[in-house]
């Protein structure tokens, strides 16, 4: 039987917040474990006096819990500020560390951002080459085609675990397969995937994977690479030796305590089955909408192989920003970019082969801790009548999913 967390004072009385995937709240309990290092525990913990034993102490422990909690060693995790940090260095420092020419890099159509740009600046910057796999309806890589993609100048593959618009999760260890017969190393941002499902970078057989605290009731700039040993990186910082002389600096403890403590909660809720608690809600949540708005929902992104906690829907006749404009007590987002008033249509929904006009249709829902099957029908009620009082179009005969 799962057990609820303690309620989140930032929550009480404002919308239902259903975009966890973009942000999580700061869980009070990581909030109560990382103060003290803000305050009393101030020391370097480099130092060899009194004043840098407790942050000395508290780095070792956030290491290992994050270590845990992903199947790592402690000496295997490196903290960073950010996911896009930790992808920047996992790729530079991959491909700057070969001893190819033109280094190959491979990854696929719907990456997060972070990986994509760093590709392009490193095309620009270090002559080195990108292939970018295509996915399929679902939002998924072939092997096959990663297969065929490899060459003997391929020194990185990188795929996320967990998209983060649809929750599609990729077969990671048949491309991490792939990519070891060919003698890549293998990177997996898993900053949507860590804590919301069982992940063990092992059996996962990754070489490189990114952890963000953010996404996991972690403070915002706490974050870590999983280097595996062995594995050769250029520093993404140079210095002072930290970090395994992969990223110097002084470590800023508060935010490593802060990830350490979010990793803790996390292997608890896991072990506690949280996630199918939340599965349930976010089950519950399509059904509702689907029973309000017949034939006219549709589920953007895989029916099975996807995060427990996502939930991409699009409402034919209705484009997502209107329905959430709409529904203003339902915080959520729609995945599309928006400037100076223009929409644009998910770049991930389009490479999985939706049409842009349904691709504008796309609200992502992400459910989180602290969703309340309460939260759930306050949610699935106000969307679906901001759907119906702004519909465009006659009802769809399209089945749903």
């Amino acid at each position: 039987m799962t057990h609820l967390p303690p309620p989140h004072p930032g929550l009480t009385g404002g919308p239902v917040h259903l975009d966890y995937n973009a942000t999580t709240p700061v869980d009070p309990r990581v909030v109560e474990a990382m103060l003290p290092h803000l305050t009393d525990h101030f020391g370097n913990p480099s130092s060899t006096h009194p004043y840098g034993s407790e942050p000395r102490h508290a780095l070792t422990a956030a290491r290992a819990r994050v270590a845990e909690l992903i199947g790592a060693r402690p000496d295997e995790i490196v903290f960073t500020a950010s996911g896009s940090e930790a992808d920047l260095f996992a790729l530079r420092g991959a491909a700057l560390a070969s001893a190819r020419t033109r280094p190959h890099l491979i990854t696929q159509a719907t990456e997060h951002p972070a990986i994509l740009a760093t590709c392009r600046a490193l095309e620009r910057l270090h002559q080195a080459r990108t292939t970018v796999l295509p996915v399929d309806r679902e939002g998924l890589v072939d092997p096959a085609a990663l297969t065929a993609a490899l060459d003997e100048d391929t020194v990185l593959v990188s795929v996320m675990a967990a998209n983060n618009e649809t929750g599609a999760l990729q077969p990671v260890r048949e491309l991490a397969d792939a990519a070891h017969r060919a003698g890549a190393l293998f990177h997996c941002d898993a900053a949507q995937a860590v804590g919301k499902i069982p992940l063990d970078v092992r059996e996962w057989g990754v070489d490189l994977l990114t952890v963000v605290g953010h996404k996991m009731y972690a403070s915002k700039g706490a974050a870590a690479l999983f280097v595996r040993d062995g594995v050769r990186l250029e520093p993404v910082v140079y210095g002072g030796g930290q970090e395994r002389a992969l990223r110097a600096g002084t470590e800023n403890v508060a935010l490593a305590v802060a990830l350490g403590a979010a990793a803790r909660l996390a292997a608890d809720d896991l072990a506690d089955g949280a996630h199918q608690r939340i599965r349930g809600l976010r089950d519950e949540l399509h059904h509702r909408l689907v029973d309000a708005l017949p034939g006219r929902v549709r589920l953007n992104g895989p029916a099975e192989r996807r995060l427990p906690n996502t939930l991409n829907i699009g409402i034919d006749g209705v484009p997502g920003h209107r329905v959430l404009d709409g529904a203003p007590r339902v915080a959520a987002s729609t995945g599309s970019a928006c400037h100076s008033g223009t929409h644009t249509p998910s770049p991930v929904l389009t490479a999985m082969g939706v049409d842009p006009a349904r691709a504008l249709e796309a609200v992502r829902l992400s459910l989180g801790r602290w969703t309340t099957r309460d939260e759930i029908e306050v949610a699935a009620a106000a969307i679906a009548a901001a759907a119906t009082a702004t519909d465009t179009t006659e009802p769809s005969t399209a089945g749903t999913r």
